[in-house]
């Protein structure tokens, strides 16, 4: 096995990578105040952001399921590393060179799994690209992208490949680049043959997939020649680094921009995504070969932030196919707080073949929102029914209604519900109105404890699917509006954020003066990091020495909640001072003397007038010096600590 990764090099690399760099890679992030910043949760679904991110401390924390960590353990988390593999991807971002403190530097074939098949994917993509740059046998995919209007300028920028003919030619180029068979398997580059492994993609137009980190997971494979007796389109199957529900074509590209300006393209193909962002449509992404659905939902969320003003277009051929497509796009609408729209081009055209006859400026007309997708549902519904007969009246509105009851906001669920009436040729409007609002109902209650009602019955078939109740945090329960606790934990978020405020006092303050048991455990761990003193020479060392003392994870992740927790002024409180700090030490100084004088009144009464006179006499003295203390933080505050 390779060495372990020296101590140095470790915290160079968090020295070197900013974590809000890391994190805008997969999700959108916003001012939070306080130096802080703040998204969506990418490790649970919310609607609201209570992901936290510290640039100055380099650390991330969710107030929702209590995820938190450094941007090592980020990078460990969304993208299921082992801790070296993190440290290794980090180090490459940057530039440095690991050592490894048994047996040297690491060779390439001891890295993580993850490292390796991204690696050899990497060389897998500029090896293609050379292929169709400089192979007289890719002359057939040059043309085919000529004919669709794509240059070798495009292709360079979408990063487009060829693959020969051949039965193993990027397999010998990889072995010869240190790779064994098995994991030119695993990373679904090969496929086993009759002699050994093989290319799996040969002859074919090559676009490179990338994760929204920007590395290449996978390839779609456009098919060339006639003789191919394969499907049209080829994906990566599976594997470790690629699953084709969680990717989204062009999303390294389109990340930026659709967290810029809040919206999102959703297209059919790769030439479309490339025909739009050639147009200046440079927020289209597509899928892989499947059809848009709950993992593809989560990534955009994330990156528009849930904004009510946001926009997601959906185009879709205008065939028979493509309305179905739209359609189960459709089922999954009630899961963005965004608009979403259908465009469809009046003459059915994709968004390629439209560049190609009518130029960019027709693209960028298709996208603009024209037609809500729920309108294109509805329509969609209505025409399968005979609305001159009552019972296709009342069956299209027992299949229409759940849909106009998922529309968000109530103002246009109400009204859509009176057009739909309209639609219908339903005189009673009223009659339309109270069904809408009654599935409505339905679906709120199904979000609590209500009934829902079956699909199939008059009056059922509401919405299918809704979010799952929040999981419980896994951090403990406390209930802040006790002052105890709220100023303990107002002492703890400065002793690990401004160390310098509250040291060398803090230091001397015992776990018992936290009654809390979750903050006595953190503040054991920052005595076992050796004190808050060390966190004023190296605040994020200081961090990470606190949060690796920590005796398990959930008291980890409360260290790290509290490293990041903006800290609550009270009242006429300008700044986080010395003064406020002060303020916070002696509150939970006196509260611990007060307890102490309590517990000696007790034991005095106790004692009484038949105990030893030497110890009653010992007692007696603690208390005046309790009493006596208590009174010089009465009066001279943070000074007599």
């Amino acid at each position: 096995m390779a060495g372990r990764i020296n101590d140095e090099d470790v915290k160079a690399v968090r020295d070197a990578v900013p974590i809000d760099a890391v994190v805008s890679e997969y999700l959108q992030l916003r001012n939070a105040g306080g130096g802080n910043l703040k998204g969506l949760c990418p490790f649970h679904d919310e609607k609201s952001p209570s992901f936290q991110v510290s640039p100055s401390k380099g650390l991330f924390h969710c107030f929702g399921c209590q995820e938190g960590g450094d941007t090592i353990t980020f990078v460990m988390k969304i993208d299921h590393l082992s801790f070296s593999e993190a440290v290794e991807r980090l180090a490459g971002q940057a530039g440095i060179t690991l050592r490894y403190e048994e047996g040297g530097y690491n060779p390439s074939h001891q890295r993580g799994e993850r490292i390796r098949l991204v690696e050899a994917h990497k060389l897998a993509a500029e090896w293609y690209a050379e292929q169709l740059a400089t192979s007289p046998e890719a002359e057939t995919g040059r043309v085919f992208l000529a004919e669709r209007g794509f240059d070798q300028a495009a292709a360079v920028h979408f990063g487009v490949g060829y693959s020969p003919q051949g039965w193993d030619h990027l397999t010998r180029f990889l072995r010869g680049k240190g790779f064994s068979d098995k994991e030119l398997v695993l990373s679904g580059l090969a496929q086993e043959g009759r002699r050994g492994p093989i290319d799996r993609f040969r002859g074919r137009l090559m676009w490179p997939i990338r994760d929204i980190g920007g590395d290449v997971v996978g390839f779609g494979a456009r098919k060339l020649y006639e003789a191919d007796n394969g499907p049209k389109y080829l994906n990566t199957p599976d594997t470790a680094i690629y699953k084709k529900s969680q990717v989204l074509y062009g999303i390294d590209l389109a990340k930026k921009d659709i967290a810029k300006s809040s919206r999102a393209v959703v297209v059919e193909g790769y030439t479309d995504v490339m025909a739009c962002h050639l147009a200046g449509v440079t927020t289209a992404i597509a899928t892989c070969g499947t059809a848009f659905g709950t993992d593809h939902i989560k990534i955009l969320r994330r990156l528009l932030m849930d904004n009510g003003s946001a926009r997601v277009i959906f185009t879709f051929d205008g065939d028979a196919a493509g309305q179905k497509a739209a359609l189960r796009a459709f089922e999954d609408d009630q899961k963005f707080a965004a608009e979403t729209y259908i465009a469809i081009a009046p003459d059915g055209m994709d968004p390629c073949d439209l560049r190609l006859a009518k130029g960019d400026e027709a693209v960028a007309d298709l996208v603009e929102p024209r037609t809500p997708l729920f309108e294109f549902a509805l329509r969609q519904i209505v025409s399968r029914y005979d609305l001159d007969t009552p019972a296709g009246r009342a069956g299209a509105l027992d299949e229409a209604a759940p849909v106009v009851a998922r529309i968000k906001n109530s103002g246009a669920q109400h009204e859509v519900a009176v057009q739909l009436a309209g639609m219908l040729g339903i005189l009673d409007t009223q009659f339309v109105v109270k069904r809408v609002a009654q599935l409505a109902r339905w679906a709120r209650d199904r979000g609590g404890k209500g009934p829902a009602p079956e699909r199939g019955r008059p009056g059922g078939g509401g919405p299918q699917q809704y979010a799952a109740a929040p999981a419980a945090p896994r951090g403990p329960a406390l209930n802040l509006r006790n002052p105890v606790f709220a100023t303990e934990r107002e002492l703890l978020k400065l002793a690990l954020q401004r160390p310098e405020l509250v040291s060398p006092a803090f230091d001397a303050y015992g776990v018992d003066e936290f009654t809390a048991p979750p903050y006595a455990a953190v503040r054991q761990a920052i005595l076992d990091a050796g004190g808050a003193e060390h966190g004023v020479q190296d605040p994020q060392e200081y961090l990470i020495r606190v949060r690796d003392a920590a005796p398990d994870d959930t008291v980890r992740a409360m260290v790290t909640e509290l490293a990041v927790e903006a800290i609550m002024l009270h009242r006429g409180v300008k700044d986080v001072d010395g003064t406020y700090a002060g303020a916070q030490l002696v509150t939970v100084r006196r509260r611990a003397v007060e307890r102490r004088i309590r517990d000696i009144t007790s034991r005095l009464t106790r004692l009484g007038n038949h105990g030893d006179p030497s110890e009653l006499a010992s007692v007696q003295n603690e208390l005046w010096v309790l009493q006596q203390y208590d009174q010089a933080l009465r009066e001279h505050g943070a000074a007599a600590l």
